[in-house]
């Protein structure tokens, strides 16, 4: 398949653990999945990618060196 723009190998980037969890959002109604991080004190929501396979969470957790991951509905 011809591609148009070029794969790069993925990132390790890095998040705050002190005061980010990861946490992938669940949609009750429509079952999109969006994985993000969540501020512990202030409880905002900040997304990072939608995840539509096992494919994009493994994606996700090898970007930022995660092992367990949990949903919040």
């Amino acid at each position: 398949m011809f591609r148009v723009f070029k794969t790069k190998e993925p990132k390790h980037l890095t998040y705050d653990k002190a005061t980010q969890k990861p946490v992938i959002r669940c949609s009750i109604c429509t079952g999109e999945q969006v994985a993000g991080f969540k501020d512990l004190h202030t409880g905002k929501f900040s997304d990072i990618m939608l995840i539509r396979n096992e494919k994009d969470l493994k994606e996700f957790k090898d970007m930022y060196g995660i092992t367990e991951i949990g949903k919040e509905f």
